[in-house]
């Protein structure tokens, strides 16, 4: 066959599958949010959900999700920008350091459901935090923790070797060329993978069914100390979230209008892991530019 000819045909052909997974995905995407936007609504963002009545919305989930993810966010990125420099910066390149990195990436493809039921053992019941926002977001670290940290270590391994011996060539000690120098390089990076990680915590179920708990009590909005059970802020109340609420009633099926409220809620939540996405990349970019003077 002609060289030019089987060239044009993989060719084609790749674009063919490349089209075809990309129509799948707009379908699955389209389908979702069309199916939901009659069900938004202001009233529906912001009141709570309803058990046995219809006219209920996605308040208190919605705030959850966002609660946990920020908890959850603050716990593990400092963790994984440390074990991230250490690997790449620090860490001799042996054995022991190839073992860590395959422990990571074993961690790192572990069910989420596995996850849940470590952190119900651990956290909710050995260390008796029960089904709390605590619990869920300890849980969610240890989901999360092994892909940024993996994540920043590329993203540091990326900086080319140049920006580390022009450091130490001015005098800068080791710390400083990797804070001064290295880090910031790295950074929209490194905050691309952050947004991304964002996103599948953001989206995460299975973990929180055993951790967080699958119920959402009535919240005063006008008290923030974290003390107080009715607190918005407290970390020890149980916290159904957005992703574990469709599931919920979805199975239970005790609401009137379960199929509206489902259908609103995979709306807000495919909504808000394509904005993380979609952020992720712009401020990618942005810093990149920035950073670059590209």
């Amino acid at each position: 066959m002609n060289p030019k000819l089987s060239n044009r045909i993989a060719i084609t052909t790749l674009y063919v599958i490349a089209s075809l997974i990309v129509l799948i995905l707009a379908a699955l995407l389209g389908y979702i949010i069309i199916s939901g936007l009659p069900a938004l609504s202001w009233h529906f963002l912001t009141s709570p959900a309803r058990a046995f009545t219809s006219g209920g919305g996605i308040g208190i989930q919605l705030f959850n999700s966002f609660y946990l993810l920020i908890l959850t966010m603050l716990i593990s990125f400092p963790i994984a920008l440390g074990a991230g420099i250490f690997l790449n910066e620090y860490a001799k390149q042996n054995w022991v350091t190839s073992l860590v990195r395959t422990s990571i990436e074993i961690l790192s493809s572990l069910p989420s459901v596995v996850v849940g039921l470590f952190g119900f053992l651990i956290f909710v019941v050995r260390f008796n935090f029960g089904f709390s926002i605590l619990s869920g977001a300890f849980a969610l670290t240890f989901f999360n923790l092994p892909l940024l940290t993996r994540s920043i270590e590329e993203a540091l391994a990326a900086v080319p070797d140049e920006q580390r011996e022009g450091g130490l060539a001015l005098g800068l000690s080791k710390w400083e060329t990797v804070t001064h120098i290295i880090v910031p390089a790295a950074l929209p990076t490194i905050l691309t993978g952050v947004i991304l990680s964002a996103g599948r915590i953001f989206g995460e179920a299975a973990a929180l069914i055993f951790t967080a708990g699958q119920s959402a009590p009535a919240l005063d909005f006008g008290d923030w100390n974290p003390f107080n059970i009715s607190s918005p802020l407290n970390p020890m109340r149980p916290a159904e979230t957005l992703a574990v609420h469709i599931w919920k009633i979805n199975s239970e099926g005790i609401m009137p209008d379960a199929k509206a409220i489902s259908s609103g809620a995979s709306a807000v939540l495919v909504i808000s892991v394509l904005a993380f996405n979609l952020l992720a990349r712009f401020i990618g970019r942005r810093l990149f530019k920035r950073f670059t003077a590209g």
